[in-house]
């Protein structure tokens, strides 16, 4: 890879986005007409040291998923994204790839949600953005990186969430997942990542191994269910969670939402300002 050509067109790239259109809030002081670095680095999932050193050719071979991260954020035409994954030293993503891309209809979607929590996962369930809402509700997930950006590996391994399961249910939602990631790799049977994943998976648990090697699991359930969510300002909220899947892009978007005038509307509104302000705070 021509490192410095990556991180040039990078460069280039970011300085034409408004802030604005990617929901990055402006100041009167602002000069910078495009996004300043850390803020594609938020956007991204990266940090910013990391992003620093891909523009200036410091760093190379960046991974598809990181490529395909900073496309998403910079909002490229599917030419540009294709373009941006050459320059790393990577084949366009084809047909028989996962896709992770959330294109312009999905993201003006998204847009119009920007009130309520609403996360995005690919087919092997792997997060490909969250809103702020999401992130006020169920924790900052910008920091997540590999195996951490998997609901799976979350679900069997990972560190304990703000979803409050009783023991069925949790037993219920891994077989699900663990389902759905089946049918994922019956579709997309020559994705080398998706073989990773899988093998990743199997090493870090014996339970996922369970439940892959099962020889039946259960069918998936409608995707429409209510969820318990303790958040540690507000106390436990019960929304509605809703799984929408866009047939063609093969994502999957969890939208959270409360029926209106009930305390659990309350409850979700405040804590979406109180976790809103803290990563501003942060950031």
């Amino acid at each position: 890879m021509e490192a410095w050509e990556f991180g040039r067109t990078v460069r280039r790239w970011r300085d034409r986005v408004a802030p604005d259109t990617v929901g990055v809030p402006t100041g009167r002081r602002r000069r910078a007409a495009g996004l300043r670095r850390e803020e594609l680095a938020q956007l991204a999932g990266i940090s910013t040291d990391y992003l620093t050193r891909l523009e200036q050719g410091r760093a190379t071979a960046p991974s598809a998923q990181v490529v395909e991260a900073l496309a998403r954020a910079l909002r490229l035409p599917a030419t540009e994204r294709d373009q941006l994954h050459r320059l790393a030293g990577h084949a366009a993503p084809g047909l028989d790839v996962v896709p992770s891309r959330v294109t312009a209809s999905v993201q003006r979607l998204l847009d119009r949600l920007e009130g309520t929590p609403a996360v995005v996962y690919d087919a092997t369930w792997t997060l490909v953005t969250a809103n702020a809402p999401y992130d006020a509700l169920m924790g900052d997930t910008t920091a997540w990186r590999g195996l951490e950006r998997n609901a799976i590996w979350r679900n069997l391994c990972g560190p304990a969430n703000r979803v409050v399961h009783t023991e069925r249910e949790q037993a219920e939602h891994e077989a699900r997942l663990v389902t759905d990631l089946r049918l994922t790799a019956s579709r997309y049977p020559a994705d080398q990542s998706l073989r990773r994943l899988i093998a990743d998976l199997r090493a870090a648990t014996p339970r996922f191994a369970e439940l892959w090697d099962g020889e039946a699991l259960p069918p998936l359930p409608d995707p429409s269910r209510h969820k318990v969510i303790d958040h540690p300002a507000v106390g436990r909220v019960t929304l509605d969670c809703d799984t929408l899947v866009v047939a063609f892009d093969d994502l999957r978007i969890t939208v959270y939402t409360a029926e209106p005038g009930t305390e659990d509307a309350d409850r979700l509104a405040l804590a979406v300002v109180i976790g809103n302000q803290i990563l501003v705070d942060r950031s």
